[in-house]
């Protein structure tokens, strides 16, 4: 699986589940470690833990791999490796708290960046 379908895939598995504030940050330019970062939010532990595990199911589903998974057990911010491509998954106040759009260079939300693409 290519890049861009890897990405494809992690944003439709967090947009089933109702995930929102999608962000996808191109890092190719700012790390060797992985190419796009990709942050959602959910609004309670469960949906946070939800999000993380669909993402995980569908990328494994679609014959890729998931190196690692950390904060499940908690469930306010859970981070999952899938080499290329690192997604973040937080509840609103830890996102905010942590702010990783500015340490990253993003541009806002995935939602966001279409309307704006849109108009104009």
């Amino acid at each position: 699986m290519n890049l861009i379908e890897l990405e494809t895939l992690v944003v439709a598995a967090l947009e089933d589940i109702k995930g929102h504030d999608i962000e996808v940050i191109d890092t190719s330019r700012l790390t060797s470690l992985f190419e796009r970062m990709v942050i959602a939010c959910g609004d309670s532990h469960r949906q946070v833990k939800s999000l993380a595990r669909n993402v995980q199911e569908k990328v494994r589903a679609g014959g890729a791999h998931v190196l690692s998974c950390e904060g499940e057990e908690v469930g306010e911010w859970i981070l999952v490796d899938l080499g290329d491509i690192i997604v973040h998954v937080m509840q609103p106040a830890v996102r905010s708290y942590y702010n990783l759009e500015e340490l990253w260079g993003g541009k806002g939300p995935l939602r966001v960046r279409q309307a704006v693409a849109e108009a104009g």
